[in-house]
């Protein structure tokens, strides 16, 4: 009756005697080769009659098992081998059902092949080889993750195999793990890829104990593969917060010690965690927290980081059944920590820990938008419904088989339903039930199957929205996206349609500009050539034409300059550039402000007539007004596609009608601007809001001012500063001042133009008043940050971020100061220099060489002057006043910011660690940052150098111009965090409303080169996440920085002299009068130190004798 059941073209099937000859012929050839082809023969005539059915019907298998376990024979057991082999080969690709006889039935056939890896012979070695290598190369992703990967798992668990044999085992987990690696294969290579990494991550629970387990096998082949399969294995988790992690976790896997489970924990602590946590992660941190926590000896140190850690990873388990599945391992260790540890602070985390994990097991922790997972049991009943709608099983011997096997294909659909690929489900259907159906029905059972869970996940994700038929398709490619050697983007697609306003939302670096930058190159693969679709890239590039007025500036590319000079002067006077001699047009490039220069790009590309607007942050740089001219812009022209990365929501929900978003290495297309995008996916909350949660900055504490013992003491003062650049017919800016304090926090608005970042740069010194002064406190250390940013960085871009601080800070000074014009000597102070100075001290007119020294004097300071020509012992002692009065204000000022930088580095140590550690506080990666040319950093990456840059020095005053752009929302979350509880002052220029409403009490409003008002307001706090009552740490940190200041600006500030318009004094420490004895004392020290000198060792500084000493 077999013959109704096999639909494949056929003649009867062979009869046992026939089936028992070619057994016979196998074990009794001559050759292995004889041996091969006739295990072959019996393959193809099983294959062609009787299928899978064969294997019961006629014992194949017990066969081969007698044949494999004969310990006199090694022919006999070769022979078998070679029999698995040509099964493995050919039977799984024509009846894939025999997958389940082979690896789960009684145990399957595949340990007969490990263990014949121990065999004595070579023959029987490479045969046992063959044959597994011919089984892992015919079966699809479903089918290693469903069948190979269990039978390996329970070869491993047996314990009682030979140890060849263990190595085969994890051989081919290492092989699995390999396999399902992201690669740069076809899409379907891809896809199979991603099935299997899905699919093996979910069984990590319990494969990387196994695995673990063999890392400390006595025999030392098996621990090296299985450190090797570890390896391939923890690539399995895509979580990028923990994979820089990995190496080390491994490391404490294999030596296990009191001293690795410590530095593995202290790394975690020190890992944010933004990713949300998925069973794999749990999988491999698990049992290590577990083991930190339980371990009688773990100081108290290491358990509060291990609470720290289980709390923040609980945080981000989005589904409770994990949850439940992995946090009641940690439960009891948490709250024996909780209940004994001898640290209060310690047993107040662990409480906190307790109430994270309790809240990610309720079902209330299921998040919006998420959806329960199809199970097997779900995936039969269709099945079993389907099959007996179709006629149902063909013949009772059918039966058997698809017992054995309907599990086995229902895990495998299973697999396929969760990773939405439902083109995929007739391959694991059809195939398996062949043979098993009456007529040709399975290919109607696997239609059915595919059509039902096709409607289901519609019901779960929503349909997709028909196409129309009015739209125009003008771009649609797909394509993958690398570089600098990192996938960034993975077989993924993306579809533009006419008029159509995409915003590309993603994490900085994860490559949004690398995207536009390539389709603006034509280097982006199925992308449409510029012929086809016109693109024009509008980004921060302000070009090597500042010398050039503005119409000559865009007539200069060919395009543009066909459509004639007066069509040009047109466009850009529809963009604000005015006509004429005096107008606009007429100025040279290198004038204008950062917002007209992004407004001159935009003129630029609507002159291109592009098709596709590639716009990267074009609302840095612009005010309010005239954001608000782009978005009516934009949205005016509805021929024109968008595709826009932003880090402002509002320009965002006002003009998308799309969002890409980046997940997983692929491009996710949601329909609606931000706000309908954020409902859909609750996690990207944080473009609305300011928190730290995902990326945490640190400032550095400011170092002690000498005579500064308030908050609210006047530490910089600018009184009716005006400046006019040259050429310009007007000031820049006209009667400026300001008075700033350590609890500044002033932000300075205005629309393009206005005179703001001039404010800045004579308040920095980057430029010189022509009219009023500048004074600021001797010691005073000012972090800045300039408005286009990368121009700090741009001259290093061959180095690396650490490379960059080292040689900036290599001398002990910041080599950026010398940059500024009021370090710069110009023709006028070199001849200053060049006069002799009389001091009236009968030793007559000399020339000074250099400042040498610097000490209190009175309410001031005196230098030691080192004169040309003459030796050290005839240096001088002279105020400040004084050298001041004689023109030499560079040469102290230099002097003076030679001892304020020595006394910020007096607590840095330009090392590599501690460069890391530095990096690691403005959200860099330290990886990044140490081996990573910055020429290869996203724009927000180069940001966080140059305020890394910046703080390094522990400057008093932060000064940022724009400090916004390029930013990212989680990085600017972190930025005001950082700012808000700065300990020092703060000035800032930001169009970013929502930011300095947040931090900024006191604003400056700048018009036409005039300050025309000053505001006190307070501060937005319900802007920052952490801002609720219950969090303490809002209330006390804002306190004692911004609201203190808003709430003291009135009173404090006036009654310290702060707002007094005299010379900014700072009072020297008060001497006090010494007894004889402790001179005597002094004496005998300052001896003592003079005798160690002299008999130290050549080269060393003399200890110098100062009246700090009691």
């Amino acid at each position: 009756m077999a013959t109704a059941v096999s639909k494949t073209p056929s003649t009867v099937p062979p009869t046992p005697e026939e089936i028992s000859s070619l057994f016979n012929t196998i074990f009794t050839a001559e050759t292995s080769q004889q041996s091969l082809d006739a295990s072959y023969a019996l393959t193809n005539l099983l294959i062609q009659s009787v299928g899978s059915l064969g294997f019961q019907k006629y014992d194949v298998l017990s066969h081969v098992k007698k044949a494999a376990s004969d310990k006199k024979n090694g022919a006999l057991r070769e022979s078998a081998m070679l029999i698995l082999g040509a099964l493995f080969e050919r039977f799984p690709r024509e009846h894939p059902l025999s997958e389940v006889v082979f690896l789960l039935q009684d145990g399957g056939v595949l340990n007969i092949a490990l263990d014949a890896l121990a065999d004595k012979g070579a023959v029987v070695r490479d045969a046992a080889q063959y044959a597994i290598d011919a089984l892992f190369a015919c079966l699809k992703p479903e089918a290693m993750a469903n069948g190979l990967l269990p039978a390996l798992s329970a070869y491993l668990s047996r314990g009682t195999g030979k140890w060849q044999g263990f190595v085969g085992a994890y051989s081919l987990i290492e092989k699995m793990a390999v396999k399902a690696q992201m690669g740069n294969g076809t899409l379907e290579e891809e896809r199979e890829k991603d099935i299997l990494r899905e699919a093996m991550g979910k069984t990590l629970k319990d494969l990387i104990p196994l695995v673990e387990s063999g890392m400390h096998d006595l025999k030392a082949e098996v621990a090296k593969r299985a450190c090797k399969a570890m390896n391939a294995v923890t690539t399995l988790l895509s979580n990028d917060d923990v994979a820089p992690r990995i190496p080390l976790l491994i490391k404490t896997m294999e030596q296990p010690s009191e001293k690795t489970l410590q530095d593995a924990i202290h790394a975690l602590s020190q890992t944010t965690f933004v990713a949300i946590v998925t069973s794999p992660v749990l999988a491999l941190l698990t049992p290590l927290l577990e083991r930190s926590l339980n371990a009688p000896t773990t100081p108290q140190e290491t358990l509060r980081r291990t609470v720290v850690v289980v709390e923040n990873l609980t945080k981000l388990v989005h589904d409770p059944s994990e949850a439940r599945t992995f946090l009641p391992k940690l439960i009891p260790g948490v709250q024996a920590v909780k209940d004994r540890a001898s640290l209060p602070e310690v047993r107040e985390l662990a409480t906190r820990a307790l109430n994270v994990m309790e809240k990610a097991m309720s079902d209330s922790n299921v998040h919006a938008g998420s959806v329960t997972k199809t199970t097997p049991d779900e995936v039969l009943a269709v099945l079993n419904a389907q099959i007996q709608a179709n006629g149902g099983l063909a013949v009772p011997e059918a039966h058997t088989l698809f017992e054995l096997g309907k599990t086995y294909i229902a895990e495998m659909v299973r697999e396929d339903v969760n990773c939405r690929m439902h083109d995929r489900i007739p391959v694991c259907v059809a195939p398996y039930l062949r043979g098993l159906l009456p007529e040709d029905t399975h290919e109607a059972v696997a239609s059915a199957l595919q059509a039902h869970f096709i409607e289901e996940d519609h019901r779960k994700f929503g349909k997709p929205e028909p196409d129309d038929p009015n739209e125009v398709e003008i771009v649609n490619a797909n394509f993958s996206l690398a570089y600098g050697g990192m996938l960034l983007l993975n077989h993924t697609n993306l579809r533009l349609l006419k008029g159509h306003r995409y915003g590309l939302c993603g994490r900085n670096g994860a490559g949004k500009s690398t995207l536009m930058r390539s389709i603006a190159n034509e280097k982006l693969e199925g992308f449409p050539p510029q012929d086809v679709v016109r693109t024009c890239f509008v980004e921060h590039n302000q070009g090597e034409d500042a010398d050039l007025s503005i119409i000559e500036y865009v007539s200069k590319d060919p395009k543009i300059a066909e459509a004639g000079q007066e069509h040009i002067s047109q466009v850009l006077l529809e963009f604000g550039f005015t006509d004429g001699p005096e107008g606009r047009q007429s100025q040279r490039v290198g004038s204008l402000s950062g917002g007209w220069k992004m407004k001159l790009a935009l003129a630029r590309a609507m002159l291109m007539k592009a098709d596709v607007l590639l716009l990267d942050e074009p609302t840095n740089h612009l005010d309010v007004a005239n954001v608000k001219w782009l978005q009516e812009y934009l949205k005016k022209h509805t021929d024109i596609t968008s595709l826009i990365v932003s880090h402002d929501s509002g320009f965002l929900d006002e003009v998308c009608t799309d969002i890409y978003h980046y997940e997983s290495k692929k491009l996710v297309c949601y329909k609606g601007n931000l706000a309908a995008f954020v409902k859909q996916k609750p996690e990207a909350k944080s473009y609305y809001t300011l928190s730290a949660s995902a990326v945490q900055f640190k400032f550095p504490p400011p170092g002690i001012l000498s005579g500064i013992k308030s908050q609210t003491r006047a530490i910089l003062r600018m009184t009716n500063c005006s400046y006019t650049y040259p050429g310009a017919s007007k000031p820049s800016l006209t009667d400026a001042s300001l008075t700033l304090t350590l609890s500044s926090r002033v932000a300075i608005i205005g629309g393009n133009g206005a005179g703001k970042s001039t404010f800045i740069k004579m308040l920095t010194g980057e430029t010189i008043p022509q009219t009023g002064k500048v004074e600021k406190h001797p010691n005073l250390r000012i972090g800045y940050i300039k408005q286009h940013a990368l121009e700090h960085v741009e001259m290093h871009l061959e180095k690396t971020p650490s490379q960059y601080l080292q040689w900036r800070y290599a001398n002990g000074d910041d080599r950026e100061v010398y940059l500024k014009q009021t370090r710069v000597l110009t023709e006028e102070d070199k001849a200053q220099l060049e006069k002799p100075v009389d001091l009236k001290d009968g030793r007559g007119p000399r020339r000074i060489e250099a400042l040498m020294g610097r000490q209190k004097w009175k309410k001031s300071f005196q230098y030691e002057v080192k004169w040309i020509g003459l030796l050290p012992k005839h240096n001088t002692m002279i105020s400040r006043e004084t050298l001041l009065e004689l023109g030499f204000f560079k040469l102290v000022q230099e002097f003076d910011d030679h001892e304020a930088s020595r006394e910020g580095l007096g607590f840095r140590n330009l090392e590599p660690p501690e460069i890391s550690k530095h990096f690691e506080d403005v959200g860099l990666d330290p990886e990044i940052a140490n081996h990573n040319q910055i020429s290869g950093l996203s724009g927000g990456q180069k940001v966080k150098v140059v305020l890394a840059g910046a703080m390094w020095n522990n400057p008093h005053l932060l000064v940022l111009d724009e400090p916004t752009n390029f930013l990212d929302r989680d990085s600017l979350g972190g930025l005001a965090v950082a700012i808000r509880d700065f300990k020092g002052g703060v000035v800032m220029i930001s169009h970013n409303e929502e930011f300095v409403g947040a931090l900024c009490p006191e604003q400056l409003h700048v018009a036409d080169g005039r300050i025309v008002a000053r505001t006190n307001t307070s501060v937005s706090l319900d802007r920052f996440e952490d801002s609720a009552a219950n969090s303490p740490q809002a209330g006390t940190a804002v306190n004692s920085t911004a609201t203190s200041a808003a709430a003291s600006a009135a009173a404090s500030a006036v009654n310290s002299g702060a707002e007094e318009q005299g010379e900014l004094k700072f009072k020297a420490r008060k001497k006090k009068k010494m007894t004889r004895a402790q001179l005597k004392e002094r004496e005998t020290r300052r001896r003592l130190r003079h005798l160690e000198w002299l008999n130290s060792p050549k080269g060393t500084p003399k200890p110098p004798d100062t009246d700090d000493e009691a």
